[in-house]
């Protein structure tokens, strides 16, 4: 039996990254085991349907490498993938169901429902449909079809008995059938409710291992008794935990957490997202924890999923990028850094040298304007940072320092990092001091910043001579 996983995403929104993570298990799952992975849009909610988000759902999946085998833009032997395009498909199953007597139409409007709902809450019993128009006699409802009463169509849940399914991370669940509504499954304008379309496509699409959030763990049975009902053989449930923000809080859009895109504009790179979020729930095992998406494949293994809520720990993913930044060649993280020294930086200089300052002091792209803003505009600062213990200087001594600066670097027409460290190196050798005596108040002078990407000397061929020369002789003039 060839493995073949879904993934089945409504276009209501932007890419959770928890519909990404049960993507990449669905993706890592078939491709472990030389299965077929399908994307299926499923658009029966009309009301939520957001315009254009099916398309962000295929360039999200292409751009972090989720290549599907067969998809609503890729085709295959089971389209079409987009439910709205299947809806003859759906009622004649539901009529199927009700020729086996699993489902009934239901012809009662929103008063009888809402009078319903009402007697069970004054009783204090929870609320479900009383099945009713189950037990109409067959030429009354001819007559009310006939006649274009309006109508859904129900499943017919035992009220006996119990219902039961093994899942491969929570295990054997039961459930007693009186306790299940006979939800609607067809809709009264012809359009499937999610239960009966998802079990429906599901099976006509060959889908042997359904990985989903265990959100969907409740309805599961509610499933079993569909698939029972048609006498077909369910799928393999792998239910995987939810991502959590904290252990009581979910991830939200307000907070700017819930969205793959979010996490890109925050300067992640997709790779590390991917990486990161594939450990949310699932343990490969030993110590790695930085995995290609090749490497993924590999180590995935159902066993390793958890049954607990995965927390989103935010310094694990800082930490993960930095690891997938400082793995890049310069080339790479020039071309990635570009943008954000561009943002940070307007006047002309060698982003290469930024960048390869940068390269290992970030750990998301986001950090590098901020670490930058000196140059431009140099910030006022205090006469405090000339003071530093290691390096043995204050602002008088910076001031002296400083002075002696200023003139070897006016004389000098090189202006090279080698060349203006082998001028202050010389420079050092004839006042006999340490390096750090000449190269903190340089640093100060020349950023206003105690911490800065490189020393002196980088910043000084980076701001070039003359905004040097200027801003020495401005820090001089503080100092005095």
């Amino acid at each position: 039996m060839q493995y073949r996983t879904r993934f089945a995403p409504s276009p209501t929104g932007y890419m959770h990254l928890g519909g990404l993570r049960t993507a990449l298990y669905a993706y890592l799952f078939a491709k472990k085991n030389n299965g077929v992975f399908i994307l299926r849009i499923e658009d029966t909610d009309r009301e939520r349907q957001v315009e254009g988000t099916a398309e962000i759902i295929y360039e999200t999946l292409a751009e972090v490498g989720l290549t599907y085998d067969e998809g609503p833009d890729v085709g295959g032997p089971y389209g079409p993938y987009v439910q709205s395009e299947r809806m003859e498909i759906y009622r004649e199953h539901a009529e199927m169901l009700v020729k086996r007597g699993h489902a009934y139409y239901c012809f009662c409007g929103k008063e009888e429902l809402d009078e319903q709902r009402l007697i069970h809450h004054a009783s204090r019993v929870s609320h479900k449909y009383n099945k009713h128009c189950a037990n109409l006699s067959s030429e009354e409802i001819t007559r009310k079809l006939s006649e274009g009463t309006p109508c859904v169509i129900r499943q017919n849940v035992p009220e006996e008995g119990k219902v039961f399914f093994n899942d491969c991370v929570y295990g054997r669940i039961e459930v007693e059938k009186n306790t299940l509504e006979d939800q609607i499954i067809l809709k009264s304008d012809g359009f499937p409710t999610y239960n009966f379309a998802n079990v429906v496509d599901d099976r006509l699409m060959g889908v042997t291992h359904v990985i989903r959030g265990n959100e969907f763990l409740s309805s599961t049975p509610k499933h079993v008794l569909l698939y029972e009902g048609f006498g077909w053989e369910p799928p393999v449930y792998i239910h995987v935990p939810t991502i959590m923000r904290t252990a009581d809080k979910k991830l939200s859009k307000r907070d700017g957490d819930a969205y793959f895109g979010d996490f890109i504009a925050k300067g992640y790179l997709k790779e590390a997202i991917v990486n990161y979020i594939a450990l949310l729930g699932w343990s490969p095992g030993g110590e790695k924890e930085k995995f290609s998406l090749a490497e993924l494949v590999e180590a995935f293994d159902i066993e390793g999923i958890s049954k607990s809520p995965a927390i989103f720990d935010i310094k694990k993913l800082d930490w993960l990028n930095g690891e997938y930044l400082r793995a890049m060649d310069g080339e790479e993280f020039h071309d990635k850094a570009l943008p954000y020294i561009k943002e940070g930086v307007k006047r002309d200089i060698d982003t290469r040298m930024v960048a390869k300052l940068m390269k290992d002091r970030v750990e998301r792209l986001t950090e590098i304007p901020e670490q930058l803003d000196f140059i431009d505009a140099l910030p006022d600062y205090s006469l405090e940072l000339y003071t530093h213990k290691k390096m043995k200087t204050n602002a008088e001594s910076a001031g002296q320092m400083l002075a002696e600066i200023f003139p070897v670097l006016e004389r000098l027409d090189d202006w090279r990092q080698e060349a203006i460290h082998e001028t202050l190196m010389a420079l050092v050798e004839r006042l006999g001091c340490k390096n750090g005596q000449i190269l903190w108040p340089l640093r100060v002078a020349l950023s206003g910043k105690a911490q800065t990407p490189g020393g002196g000397i980088e910043i000084a061929v980076i701001l070039g001579k003359g905004e040097t020369l200027a801003r020495i002789s401005h820090a001089l003039g503080k100092l005095k």
